[in-house]
């Protein structure tokens, strides 16, 4: 698996498989197995390593969700392409190259091919085949997915073969006629990807948030996943900046110390075109920078040339100025003696 990609034309018998258990499942009574806790004590069992150190372990189960045009789809394909390659992506790392199938019901195939070439410029490629899209921009008219139905997942089943972490952008999309934010609907939704798991293949979901700030619809989702990242603008967010948001792992398993911190992320392009990520603390902007910025600002320097001082870019420095502002403004007078 680490050294060649697995030919993704084979790939019914993942779903035949499926069948023939549920089959099996339905013609047999219900067995279920039982071992005593000292003897599970001494299994030999293997540890459970990542599939995207430290945040996405092998068999977990993740959702990624933003609200509309905060960078959903970026993150999801950055973390897809890293996974496929054995790369980095943000403040994470693949250890190992894994076949991918990214299913996409949103994107216009322009827009997301624009976006795989800037990731695919600025570094590792993925072994050939080793990175799948299913996008339904690309299926005939008319053709649709609600993967809340057992017998659309057997569609993407039959394309898993090989595939040891899937995507899914966005339920929203993917998700039809308003069940997506069902509780019931969930149900047969949250079956499927355990089955997955227990096959051995990671899952991330893509979720739209709702007017609150949390993920849209039933909170039950949330109750099986492993990890759960959020993305937000920053308090300070100018839409002229782009991609550029804060990362929150609002559930971990595993995850702590500085790994579970949150912290921001901003994309840019050189001048080939290829993407790169910016990571920074979120507190070490909000105090050294910040005061430095507000001195330079204080003593007559302009903007420009706070950035040449700095090193930092131009809208930076105006992020940090207005953020230095309204924290002037939310300041108490002092008393007067």
């Amino acid at each position: 698996m680490d050294d060649q990609a697995f030919d993704f034309d084979e790939r019914a018998d993942f779903g035949d498989r499926i069948g023939d258990d549920e089959v099996e499942a339905e013609e047999q009574s219900l067995t279920l197995d039982t071992i005593c806790v000292s003897k599970f004590a001494k299994l030999k069992l293997p540890p459970r390593k990542n599939v995207l150190d430290p945040i996405l372990p092998e068999r977990g189960l993740a959702m990624l969700f933003a609200g509309r045009g905060i960078g959903k789809t970026h993150v999801a394909l950055g973390i897809a392409y890293a996974v496929s390659c054995g790369g980095e992506f943000l403040r994470w790392r693949a250890d190992r190259a894994c076949n991918v199938l990214y299913v996409d019901g949103e994107m216009p195939q322009e827009a997301l091919q624009d976006r795989l070439l800037a990731t695919m410029k600025g570094g590792r490629q993925p072994p050939v085949g080793a990175f799948r899209l299913l996008c339904m921009d690309r299926q005939p008219l008319g053709t649709s997915l609600n993967l809340a139905d057992p017998k659309q997942q057997e569609a993407i089943n039959s394309h898993l073969g090989g595939v040891e972490f899937l995507v899914l952008d966005n339920l929203s999309t993917l998700v039809n006629g308003g069940a997506e934010n069902d509780a019931e609907s969930w149900i047969s939704m949250q079956a499927w990807l355990l089955q997955l798991r227990r096959r051995g293949v990671t899952v991330l979901v893509v979720h739209h948030a709702g007017r609150g700030g949390n993920a849209r619809g039933t909170s039950k989702r949330e109750d099986v996943l492993d990890t759960v990242i959020q993305l937000k603008h920053p308090e300070d967010y100018d839409p002229g900046e782009g991609a550029r948001f804060e990362v929150h792992l609002t559930k971990a398993r595993g995850v702590f110390g500085e790994d579970a911190l949150p912290f921001e992320a901003k994309l840019e392009l050189d001048d080939d075109g290829a993407a790169r990520w910016v990571c920074t603390d979120l507190k070490s902007e909000d105090s050294e920078d910040l005061q430095k910025v507000l001195e330079l600002s204080e003593a007559g320097k302009s903007t420009r040339e706070i950035g040449k001082e700095l090193s930092m870019s131009k809208s930076r420095v105006d992020r940090l100025l207005k953020k230095a502002k309204r924290a002037k403004k939310a300041k108490p007078a002092e008393p007067r003696e």
